[in-house]
Order: C-alpha cells, then sequence, then structure tokens
C-alpha cells in the first residue's frame, strides 16, 4: 500500500508540472488570441506530452533504458491524445460560452483554462490506473534475463 501511494503522489508531482506546462502555453495562446481555443489546446496538450510521459515512465514507474516506441510511446500518446480530444471539446464550448458572455480576455482565458483542467482532472485516475496496470505494469522477469 505504502509503494502504491508513493506512486500516485509522484504521479500527482507530474501532472502538476505537465499541467502547469501546458496551462501556460494554453493561456497565451489564447489570452493572445494567437489561435482559436481548440487549436491552442492541441498545442499545448502536445508539448505538456513530452515532459508527462518522461517524468512518469522514469520517476513514478522507474523504467530506464529507451523507451519502446509502440508498448510505451506511442500506447501514451494515444491516451494523451484521446483525453486532448475530450478536453478540445470543453475548450471549445468553453470559449464558445465566454463569447456569448461577453467576456473579456481575463474571463475568457479563465473559462478555457478551467474546461481544460476539469477534463484532464476527471480523466488522471482512470490514465492512473492504466499505466499502472497496463502500460507501465511490471514486467516478467525470465529465468537468465535482467531487468531493464
Amino acid at each position: 500500500m505504502r509503494a502504491l501511494v508513493a506512486k500516485l503522489v509522484r504521479c500527482a508531482g507530474v501532472s502538476i508540472v505537465s499541467t502547469s506546462v501546458s496551462l501556460t502555453i494554453l493561456g497565451v495562446l489564447v489570452a493572445t488570441r494567437t489561435m482559436a481555443a481548440g487549436w491552442a489546446n492541441v498545442v499545448a496538450t502536445t508539448v505538456g506530452t513530452v515532459p508527462s510521459f518522461e517524468l512518469n515512465r522514469r520517476w513514478v514507474w522507474a523504467r530506464t533504458g529507451r523507451p519502446s516506441l509502440w508498448a510505451e510511446i506511442a500506447p501514451f500518446c494515444a491516451l494523451s491524445f484521446a483525453g486532448l480530444a475530450l478536453s478540445s471539446v470543453a475548450v471549445g464550448a468553453a470559449a464558445s460560452w465566454a463569447a456569448a458572455a461577453q467576456l473579456g480576455t481575463t474571463g475568457r482565458t479563465v473559462f478555457v483554462e478551467l474546461a481544460n483542467v476539469g477534463t484532464f482532472g476527471c480523466l488522471w485516475v482512470v490514465q492512473f490506473a492504466l499505466l499502472d496496470r497496463v502500460l507501465f505494469r511490471p514486467r516478467p522477469v525470465l529465468v537468465g534475463q535482467d531487468r531493464a
């Protein structure tokens, strides 16, 4: 139980880092109106996925060595981009609502970021379970092989 709690705490720390990266980018892109909120969310999530993968893999699940493209990177990205699809719907709805309510730049940015955080927050528990039980589950050690 102690190991699971430690893993949850480390995973929450990773989420804080990757969410901070994503929200900073999302906030800047939305506030400056560089791109539409939906596209800004795509860019922000894509950039935030890189530290999320590396920190989760190395720090939370203690994986070392070169990551496998098909066994680790592709599934992690698929999971992240499934979350992106859901958050993009929420971000688009929040931006539309903010525009209809005639909110200023700050109000619009806050609602868009809340939609992003709310969506990914709801998905966090599911993501942790999938990473722990499927993607980064302990690999069996075969006789005569070292664990990598």
